[in-house]
């Protein structure tokens, strides 16, 4: 009989020694400890919108959730109602023209296409292109996959845009994907119609495909752009949308990707064999998201406007400096040089101020210097931690240059 403290033999996949628990994971639950302390910590880390969608959507879900008809398994290419409105969205908002039937494919959240997108374009040991800093998952997923990550810098100096002389000068034979995420995140960095044809130029000449993950352009952003605008994008590239951030639905998981009809089906074959589509309800409510007027979008926009004055506040207020011109639900923020690391400063924060704000090295080594501010937080809490900084700065707590 097998002793009960006996140590198992069982050990993981070699694959868990090249990545870590996501940072948010490890210091969520810190901060949930904190609070179940009685320490009242207000988080300004992650950017899950804390505002609902539009009341037509959720009508639209209670609705259809009542169809007896409507809770078996859906369609894994989504069904039509949902295709055809990102086909109307894109064509609205952005003047790109998709075909609903072979150029759309709908996601339960982007992560779950960036696992999609790797398994059907890269083999083991080819190479994948992520910025620093970037979104953490293009680069734990890709070496999970079994893929070699190369990192591509974003600087300060260059506006956070990538060096396309460097990378016109790299041998990319190795290389399939090269992810870019414009709006980006977590520098505010917007788009701009000739950064999307450098990409578009550089996929063609170097025989790569583009994947840009575009969740931001409708968050304190006067004019949206997508990466397919640029002619011959469709052949190249691949492109993330979510209505996570855009229609206040995270925890929804909605999300799509738009390309070329073979691009699509590739990806189709891999989705197809992971997953069973998403509850029909919810696809019906996301539909009716995607029609909503620019008064919706304003509005939620007037609200990031608030917490965004409040936000640079308590950058203010921290000796941090940041750029204006920023757009999305963060804002990026550069630290004194009196601190010796990032992290002097949000533990400092965190622990004296009760206030977690994310340090920019999660993002990078290119983001060792910086923090990240989320605005999805209410009005009231940003006040709060803002006074909570300024008694931090005015006991003398803070370290001073």
């Amino acid at each position: 009989m097998k002793k009960e403290d006996q140590v198992s033999k069982i050990r993981p996949a070699d694959r868990l020694s090249s990545v870590s628990e996501y940072y948010f994971s490890r210091k969520l639950k810190e901060v949930a400890q904190m609070n179940a302390e009685g320490k009242d910590v207000i988080s300004l880390g992650i950017g899950s919108p804390d505002m609902p969608p539009s009341d037509a959507t959720l009508q639209q879900l209670c609705e259809a959730a009542h169809d007896p008809n409507g809770h078996g398994y859906q369609p894994y290419v989504g069904i039509p109602e949902l295709r055809q409105a990102f086909a109307r969205w894109y064509k609205r908002w952005y003047n790109v023209d998709l075909d609903p039937s072979k150029e759309i494919q709908p996601l339960i959240g982007s992560k779950e296409g960036i696992l999609h997108v790797t398994l059907a374009f890269v083999n083991p040991g080819e190479q994948v292109l992520v910025p620093n800093p970037g979104y953490p998952t293009y680069t734990s997923l890709s070496k999970i996959l079994g893929a070699e990550v190369i990192y591509y810098d974003l600087k300060e100096e260059n506006g956070w845009m990538p060096d396309f002389d460097a990378l016109n000068h790299m041998d990319m034979s190795r290389v399939k994907l090269m992810w870019t995420n414009y709006p980006h995140m977590p520098t505010g960095t917007n788009a701009t119609p000739e950064l999307y044809e450098q990409l578009v130029k550089l996929a063609q000449e170097k025989d790569i495909v583009i994947v840009n993950d575009n969740p931001y352009s409708f968050i304190l952003n006067d004019h949206p752009q997508s990466i397919l605008s640029v002619p011959g994008a469709k052949n190249c590239c691949i492109e993330f949308n979510s209505m996570s951030k855009s229609h206040n639905m995270p925890g929804w998981r909605v999300a799509m990707l738009a390309s070329n009809a073979d691009f699509v089906q590739w990806i189709l074959k891999v989705k197809s064999n992971i997953d069973s589509g998403m509850f029909r309800a919810v696809q019906l409510a996301a539909a009716t998201a995607l029609d909503a007027e620019a008064d919706w979008y304003e509005g939620n926009n007037r609200n990031y406007r608030n917490r965004r004055a409040l936000a640079g506040a308590i950058m203010h207020e921290l000796g941090c400096t940041y750029d204006d011109k920023q757009v999305g639900m963060f804002l990026w923020g550069k630290i004194p040089d009196s601190y010796n690391d990032v992290e002097q400063l949000t533990e400092q924060v965190l622990h004296d101020a009760r206030v977690f704000i994310t340090p920019g090295f999660i993002f990078g080594s290119n983001g060792s210097r910086y923090i990240r501010i989320s605005l999805c937080c209410k009005d009231d809490k940003l006040k709060e931690a803002l006074e909570r900084v300024k008694r931090l700065k005015n006991n003398q707590l803070l370290i001073n240059k």
